[in-house]
């Protein structure tokens, strides 16, 4: 009743207030026309590509809407309603124009400003990016945004590999994502969650073709409009979707000694109507990674063991969308999307493992995943300007199948397990945005989630020199959650360039878990809880070369299924998992203080921060006795092993600084680098002190270095490398990762064409990565190597005139859930129990 009552009052208090301000739709022209015109700089009097042209309310100081010149120096906003406006026209290194007033009225709704001259200049802009070639990196009041398809050496490549290389953000060898250290970050593609994302999402972004992303953006502060989830922030990827007048596409296509990419996108519009596809793929080639292990016992050194081994990689995977949009007059509009995806990834291992008695294991694992999402929103803008209401909703449907089977020479028993996970996700939100006045602005919404998780896993056992299904074994995990939320947030613009956004979020979560095998008595679980989400930004601008910021938020991240999952994972005997019902939700709360600064033609970004993580989850590893028994003389045998349980351990204390700029050195090149910095002291608690083996404060760290070049006849030439130090837990690290790459490319046909060659890592043909765990009575370490070299060609080529028009703000947006190395499940199916 309580959830019922708020949701209630926020949409009652929405109709409130648009009832004091007037609604829309009902009257004033439907008319729609356009403003268009050409920028030519003063001096070559040639065309400016990629200049921004923005578009206020006459005399206004909030852009409304917004678009990038071509390569003509033309552009064209469409979709105007009758009215004066303000035009401004900005681009690094030359002097803002300003046109205002602009009007459109409903007998001449077309306004043609012909050429429009643009002088350089060396002073700063009011709102700057970061630029190469063109404009790689930009820096906004409330997120970092990377342009993906500025990035040369992007071809051929996967989002992982991009999402490597945008500031603040880190990429481990498993595909794992982090943003400044933390790894509870939630990662929406075209500002929406995707269910496959939730089942894998590691899997997800290797799937995704690099030439299919336009933006990355970095969202390191949410206010309280966004989910409470994720710690560390939110990442979106936006993907390559033009709004233009006609048929247009691109061809994208990558082939090197490593993976191989294609992509495809074909964007129709017509009058108020819009129709856009994309289907794309890639495939590696069987890759063959080296790999050990060794485990130290302690108390019992007959215990210990370790491994060496083989394995071979494949992986390939399709994704494709497919939407549309009607808007039906200046008021209303509605947009549709369906986006699927399908992942198959596989690895075989051999492995020979000492022990008391030597023996070998022989293992074989198969993965697939599949899903989709389907967005259905509506917007309905009203005679005010800026206030409108929308309506979106996503179901997200998931299946995952794991299979694995080890076989042993000398033990038993040998291991089949068979996983079949389903999942399906329901949406449901109403967001509200009112312009009160020039000073303040409201918006507030409501939100509803439901989650439906069901995880059949099928063990078998190993008799008569065939598996035979083992009810005994076998389990069932049902796992059901809902998140009902709301939320305010108010922005007040202060005079002598003050701003403030503050925001109150309210969001109450309802947990249901059913865990039912034949021979455990394992009893269902419950959790209900209302978490509080206060947020605050203060923002000045010092002058028109320097911004400052203040911010406070406070983050949630709750445990997903794998965290909660009490079956245990025995995919690896020697090392087993198993999740814990009683987990609760970290917390955390971040305090930032940032400085933009404009120098010349470089760009200067520098911020400290401080954040306090209470209830942190890590694995926590024991030791445990693995019997086996000899299948010649029936005899028991004993071997070591750990088994991980996830728990709360404590809180973590973190200071931690970040950096990231650009400089010329010469016109035609450029240089961009970024490095993030922080602490690393957890504070366990209870019984958790004894298991603690790091006990120091500890540095890490990761970076970014690219440049870029500008040559004669439309060569463009890139290096780059980033890297990341290990991460810390309270027992142990992970390994270290950095790469290196350089690509060039030649364009073609008025730059509608490019043809390119990447190198990655040139210098050495597999990187190694290395771990190790420690508690008060053992310790163990893997090396894993997995080759990285590569050699590509890549190729891509574009019809019709294509757009670069900001996505729509509105659908769904959910942020939330804890993901782990798999999300789901093991093997990246969203499994249950093993």
């Amino acid at each position: 009743m309580r959830r019922i009552i708020l949701l209630l009052i926020i949409i009652c208090a929405s109709f409130t207030a648009n009832a004091q301000f007037g609604v829309g739709g009902g009257g004033g022209s439907s008319i729609l026309g356009k403003i268009a015109g050409t920028v030519i700089d003063s001096l070559t009097k040639k065309p400016v590509d990629y200049a921004t042209i923005s578009v206020f309310k006459s005399g206004g100081t909030v852009p409304i809407n917004g678009v990038l010149t071509d390569e003509k120096g033309n552009f064209k906003l469409d979709n105007i309603k009758s009215g004066s406006y303000k035009i401004t026209i900005s681009f690094l290194g030359y002097k803002t124009k300003t046109i205002d007033p602009v009007t459109t009225t409903a007998s001449k709704p077309d306004a043609n400003l012909g050429s429009l001259i643009l002088p350089p200049s060396a002073r700063a802009l009011k709102e700057v990016q970061i630029v190469g070639q063109q404009a790689l990196i930009e820096n906004k009041i409330d997120k970092i945004v990377y342009n993906a398809e500025k990035d040369l050496t992007a071809a051929g490549g996967t989002a992982t590999d991009l999402l490597s290389k945008v500031p603040l953000v880190a990429v481990d060898i498993n595909g794992n994502v982090s943003v400044r250290g933390d790894n509870n970050v939630r990662v929406l593609i075209n500002g929406k969650p995707s269910g496959a994302t939730a089942a894998s999402l590691s899997d997800v972004l290797k799937s995704i073709p690099a030439s299919q992303i336009k933006t990355i953006e970095v969202i390191t502060s949410p206010s309280a409009k966004y989910d409470a989830e994720g710690s560390a922030g939110i990442i979106n990827i936006i993907t390559k979707q033009s709004n233009v007048s006609g048929l247009s596409g691109g061809i994208n296509t990558g082939f090197g000694t490593r993976q191989n990419n294609s992509n495809l996108n074909l964007n129709y519009n017509k009058n108020r109507f819009n129709f856009n596809t994309n289907i794309g793929g890639n495939a590696s080639w069987p890759q063959n990674t080296k790999n050990a292990s060794t485990y130290e016992n302690f108390a019992h050194p007959d215990l210990s063991t370790s491994s060496v081994g083989t394995g071979r990689l494949t992986r390939h995977a399709l994704v494709g969308s497919v939407g549309a949009g009607y808007q039906f007059n200046g008021f209303n509009n509605i947009n549709t999307t369906f986006k699927f995806n399908q992942i198959s990834f596989g690895n075989t291992s051999i492995n020979d493992i000492t022990a008391k008695a030597p023996y070998s294991s022989n293992s074989v694992s198969n993965n697939k995943i599949d899903g989709f999402d389907w967005n259905l929103d509506y917007t309905h803008k009203f005679k005010k300007e800026g206030s409108e209401i929308s309506f979106s909703t996503q179901w997200s449907h998931n299946s995952g199948i794991t299979n694995y089977i080890n076989l042993y020479t000398a033990v038993q028993p040998n291991i089949k397990n068979n996983i079949d996970g389903k999942s399906n996700e329901y949406t449901v939100q109403a967001d509200y945005v009112l312009p009160i006045n020039k000073v303040f602005k409201l918006e507030a919404g409501g939100k509803s989630i439901f989650r439906r998780i069901n995880s059949t896993s099928d063990f078998y056992d190993y008799t008569g020199n065939q598996f035979i299904i083992s009810a005994a074994n076998s389990n069932v995990y049902k796992y059901n959650q809902n998140v009902l939320a709301g939320y305010s947030v108010l922005t007040t613009t202060l005079p002598k360039g003050w701003s403030l956004l503050t925001g109150f979020r309210l969001e109450n979560t309802d947990i249901h878990g059913e865990p039912f095998n034949a021979n455990q008595s394992l009893p269902p679980f419950d959790q209900n809880y209302n978490t509080y989400v206060p947020s605050l930004t203060i923002q000045k601008k010092l002058n028109a070369s320097n911004t400052i910021k203040l911010g406070y938020s406070k983050r949630i991240t709750r445990p997903s299924l794998q965290f909660l999952n009490p079956f245990v994972n025995k995919s690896n005997i020697l090392a087993q998992q198993v999740g814990n019902p009683t987990l609760n939700a970290e917390v955390s709360q971040t305090l930032e203080l940032g400085l933009n600064s404009f120098i010349k033609t470089s760009i200067v970004n520098v911020s400290v921060y401080y954040k306090r993580t209470s209830g942190l989850i890590e694995g926590i590893a024991d030791t445990i006795t693995v019997k086996t028994k000899d299948p010649i003389t029936g005899l028991d045998r004993s071997q070591g092993g750990t088994l991980t349980t996830f728990q709360n351990v404590g809180n973590n204390n973190s200071f931690g600084g970040s950096f990231f700029g650009t400089i010329n050195p010469i016109k035609a090149i450029t240089i961009i680098g970024s490095v993030n910095a922080y602490t690393y002291k957890p504070d366990p608690t209870g019984r958790f002190l004894q298991d603690q083996s790091q006990n120091g404060t500890y540095i890490q760290y990761g970076g970014f270095l690219r440049a870029s070049a500008t040559l004669p006849n439309n060569f463009i030439a890139e290096a780059f490398a980033f890297g990341s130090s290990s991460r810390r837990t309270i027992q142990g690290q992970t390994p270290t990762f950095s790469i290196l790459g350089f690509g060039v490319k030649k364009q073609l046909i008025k730059k509608k064409m490019s043809i390119g060659v990447n190198i990655i890592s040139p210098f050495a043909e597999y990187k190694g990565f290395n771990s190790k765990t420690e508690g008060k009575d053992f310790r163990s370490s893997t090396s894993f190597q997995l080759p990285f070299r590569s050699y590509g060609v890549t190729f891509s080529y574009s019809f019709g005139k294509l757009s670069f028009s900001q996505p729509k703000k509105s659908g769904v947006n959910n942020d939330d859930m804890k993901q782990g190395d798999q999300g789901m499940g093991g093997g990246g199916a969203p499994a249950g129990g093993r």
